[in-house]
């Protein structure tokens, strides 16, 4: 099997194989455009009846070029595979047939086998820096990278959420064959790539559809980030459709990442999509759809898609074990073992309820899905880098409670994902950084500024200094991971056992996770708790949780095959679980 580079997206410039290169762009008000190369060489394109203009002729990789849409007006194409001067830049020529794939007949890893590892290339050093690192996370037992967004942005320091061209890789990371070569070099030792991807919004900067094909977007609708794209028209459809084939068949990427899915509009569009992808898709391949979606739509994990990052038991989880109520944990400040029990049994806390923040319903029922249908983690670039010092759980609870989180995200039955360093306790901070012109950077300042006043600790004009510039090299500096940090003493344990609880998943968890389903629970206290999931093969996982300072007792103890358990939790006495302990067991017999 191999990946079909015949594919052909509707926009941009396509090289082909007897030397020319197809250019098409969608501009339905303008009635001549034309192609202008590096050289001044001009070519007209042709316009039909749906706003199409197209032209065809030699030109070879590598050759810069732009779209003259009037004498005064030159911009790169929206569609651009690489922009090597960055956003204002005129767009590269890419021949997508030059790299030659050591893996071509690659087909992915079933999606029981996940554990997701999520990393900023930037931050990692590039994609060619990220390959050197991939020996290390195969030894972990890393099945899936998650690549933070790629579309190329303005400068080289960004989160990649304010991307502008969605089908040119970032070239501060490195060239398309470079990414090529990660993601080859990914599957020599099978682990999956994802790539996140930006479907409802694009940056503020450099973004040539808003400013000359106001038609792309609604007139009528914002999202947080900006003005909204309007899904109704085929021609925009296209474009995502063919983007995320394009990244699939063209980049041989395993899955996707939707970033913030409920900001698109309508949401039968979404539905359509996986659809439409899986049927252009060689039908042997292990292909997968992760959403983020605040609205808990449980309608979409129901008609195709892989997962949904658990935003609920991550809040969940992290109120329990911090104490934080600020901003959206105060959603969950109420009883937060109760609702972490539920996102482990059930998957969303809030389905239909009530949301306290903004006083509306939010989700759907989720109790029917499987628990492979949500990711779970401790933490992610968003629940990291929102924080105003980018602080890392590591540095904000005991190393004997993050051990037992450990335990809990890696022997549950749902789908676990790290974020980079996570794995060996980094206290290295994940900040938010850009790299906008001036006037921008000065916004986002201000804008960070404002927006963390709403937190006690950054609440005066004095503390607002404390908050890192978002646009300082600096700051984007001090994101940076040192990877030979994992081989330190002081990060040595928290390495083996993050390890060693991926190695009894794989061997123990995942042959058991198809058709998994929930069992029962039980709460003892604040903060200690069992649940339970019959797996796939009948039998009964059992997870005894202790976050709390104190001794618990459990009248029936605990039977079983012990899977894993706390170093220090006494072998002897299975009726005690002790302050900061877990126990994982796999057993037959009726639920508890």
């Amino acid at each position: 099997m191999s990946h079909p580079v015949s594919f052909l997206p509707k926009w941009g410039a396509w090289y082909q194989a007897d030397g020319t290169t197809r250019f098409r762009i969608w501009a339905p008000h303008y009635e001549e455009i034309s192609v202008v190369l590096e050289d001044g060489s001009e070519m007209a394109m042709s316009k039909d009846e749906k706003g199409w203009h197209e032209t065809c002729f030699s030109c070879q990789p590598g050759a810069r070029y732009s779209y003259k849409l009037s004498p005064e007006t030159l911009i790169p194409d929206p569609a651009s595979q690489f922009q090597p001067d960055d956003v204002h830049g005129k767009s590269a020529i890419v021949d997508q047939h030059a790299y030659q794939w050591r893996t071509p007949q690659w087909l992915g890893r079933p999606w029981e086998e996940t554990v997701i590892y999520e990393l900023h290339v930037g931050t990692c050093g590039g994609y060619s820096a990220i390959i050197k690192q991939l020996d290390a996370l195969s030894d972990l037992g890393i099945t899936a990278i998650e690549l933070m967004p790629l579309s190329e942005f303005p400068g080289s320091r960004n989160w990649g959420y304010d991307g502008v061209f969605p089908y040119a890789p970032e070239s501060s990371y490195g060239s398309p064959n470079d990414l090529k070569a990660l993601i080859d070099a990914a599957h020599e030792r099978h682990i999956m790539v994802f790539l996140d991807v930006v479907y409802n919004h694009f940056g503020p900067e450099g973004n040539v559809l808003s400013q000359y094909i106001p038609e792309f977007f609604s007139s009528d609708r914002q999202t947080a980030w900006g003005q909204a794209i309007n899904f109704t028209l085929p021609a925009v459809q296209d474009f995502f459709l063919d983007n995320a084939l394009y990244w699939l068949n063209i980049y041989h990427a395993d899955g996707l990442r939707l970033d913030a899915v409920h900001a698109i509009a309508p949401q039968s569009w979404l539905q359509d999509l996986v659809h439409k992808i899986r049927a252009r898709c060689h039908p042997e391949r292990h292909i997968h759809f992760i959403l983020e979606n605040e609205n808990n739509d449980a309608s979409l994990l129901q008609a195709g898609y892989s997962a949904q990052w658990n935003d609920d038991a991550h809040n969940a989880l992290h109120v329990l074990l911090t104490g934080e109520t600020e901003g959206y944990y105060g959603n969950f400040a109420q009883n937060p073992t109760q609702d972490l029990v539920l996102a482990l049994q059930e998957g969303f806390v809030y389905q239909g309820q009530i949301s306290p923040d903004t006083q509306k319903p939010r989700g759907q029922p989720s109790a029917d899905l499987s628990p492979t249908s949500f990711i779970f983690f401790l933490q992610n670039h968003d629940q990291i880098g929102n924080r105003a010092v980018g602080d890392r759980l590591s540095t904000q609870i005991d190393s004997a409670v993050l051990s037992v989180a450990h335990a809990l995200l890696l022997l549950s039955p749902h789908i676990p994902m790290l974020f980079m360093g996570e794995e060996w306790g980094t206290k290295t901070p994940f900040l938010y950084f850009v790299s906008h012109s001036d006037d921008l950077n000065r916004l986002v300042r201000e804008g960070r500024q404002k927006e963390m006043a709403a937190f006690s600790a950054f609440n005066s004009q004095e503390k607002a200094h404390l908050i890192p510039d978002p646009a300082s090299p600096e700051t984007f500096r001090r994101s940076c991971l040192d990877w030979a940090e994992r081989n330190q003493p002081e990060y040595a344990e928290i390495y083996e056992t993050v390890k060693k609880l991926i190695a009894v998943r794989q061997e123990h968890i995942v042959p058991r996770l198809r058709n998994a389903r929930a069992a029962s629970s039980h709460i003892w206290a604040p903060g200690a708790f069992a649940v339970s999931w019959r797996m796939g093969d009948d039998r009964l996982l059992e997870l005894f949780v202790n976050f709390s300072d104190t001794d618990i007792t459990m009248l029936t103890g605990y039977a079983g095959v012990v899977l894993y358990r706390s170093d220090h939790q006494d072998r002897k006495i299975n009726h005690t679980l002790k302050s900061h302990s877990f126990i994982a067991t796999l057993r037959e017999g009726s639920e508890r």
